[in-house]
């Protein structure tokens, strides 16, 4: 097992060297550069930009360099831990992408507990009471859940906590918070708003890992170790969570490593409708605006949590089922 974590870990910088060239070309690939935006909002504005300014600016972000020049240019900055300079924010991305950060990754451990908290003991009822009212319920209930938009249910959520509770909750802090230092007080509002964000992000996974487990766990409880187990007399509740809720984990356990950025992006249309502080607007914007580098980067970042979560996958799934060794490999 250790053995397989270090060559996993090894592989790790040829990965992302892989990956950075992929996402360099994606982000390229548009027709058009930033200074073509640039300039095509200050058109739009009612001014206009001379041709020696253009190219003056086009010196100074590097623009005039081919592709590969640009691209030896951002692995420059990343192999000294820097992840370049925004082109439209003039400022560091890690300090861009630092200052969401935290709240990004607090909105990602609240819906994912949710998601689990939620799923898991849905998924064991339902398969352990099938056909019963409470499972019709919840099978109805992850249908609407997998087939509503996540953007649309976030309209309807903060529709109704306004006109019934007369709670305005876009975003996660209110006014007097937004650019204040933390503090209990601070910590305590955001606990406040936190919540409607966490479940708009989590409804779907809960609706998928909730189907997910029930038609696993309805697939090992008709095995044969089980009603063995239960022939020689163990209760049910400990025969169901010491075999087949173990093995009916494989599936969601496997998927962690997709679900991670999944999270961490926070869903670019739901974080921009409720006006989320977190990675996902600033990804939206850089594409946009064609910020290549905060683009690039931000990808990038993606990319590693694809590849973490997919290692964290591997591990648990070893844990979780003895089955599973990876030092025969």
């Amino acid at each position: 097992m250790l053995r397989f974590i270090i060559q996993r870990l090894l592989l790790l910088p040829v990965l992302l060297l892989l990956f950075s060239v992929v996402v360099f070309w994606l982000v390229q690939a548009p027709a058009g550069d930033f200074l073509t935006s640039y300039v095509a909002n200050i058109a739009s504005s009612g001014s206009s930009i001379g041709a020696d300014q253009v190219e003056a600016l086009k010196r100074q972000f590097g623009l005039d360099q081919p592709g590969y020049m640009q691209y030896l240019r951002w692995m420059e900055s990343l192999s000294k831990g820097d992840l370049g300079l925004s082109l439209e924010y003039q400022r560091p991305n890690t300090e861009l992408i630092g200052e969401r950060l935290l709240l990004t990754v607090f909105l990602a451990l609240f819906a994912f507990a949710i998601t689990w908290a939620v799923a898991i003991p849905a998924g064991v009822y339902s398969a352990t009471h099938q056909n019963s009212l409470l499972d019709y319920f919840f099978t109805m209930l992850n249908y609407v859940g997998v087939a509503t938009p996540n953007f649309m249910l976030a309209l309807i959520l903060m529709w109704l906590a306004f006109s019934y509770l007369g709670l305005s909750v876009t975003g996660l802090f209110s006014p007097e918070y937004i650019q204040a230092p933390w503090s209990m007080e601070r910590l305590i509002d955001l606990l406040q708003h936190i919540w409607l964000p966490a479940i708009v992000l989590g409804i779907a996974g809960t609706a998928r890992l909730t189907r997910v487990m029930r038609a696993n766990l309805l697939d090992e409880l008709n095995k044969p170790y089980v009603v063995t187990a239960r022939a020689k007399g163990l209760s049910e509740w400990r025969l169901i969570f010491k075999y087949p809720v173990r093995l009916a984990l494989n599936p969601l356990v496997s998927t962690i490593g997709w679900y991670l950025p999944q999270l961490f992006s926070g869903s670019l249309i739901v974080a921009t409708v409720m006006n989320l502080p977190n990675i996902g607007p600033l990804l939206l914007r850089s594409l946009i605006q064609q910020d290549m580098y905060l683009a690039g980067s931000i990808l990038l970042i993606y990319c590693l949590l694809t590849i973490v979560g997919t290692l964290i996958s591997d591990i648990l799934l070893a844990w979780l089922d003895p089955r599973i060794r990876m030092e025969g490999a």
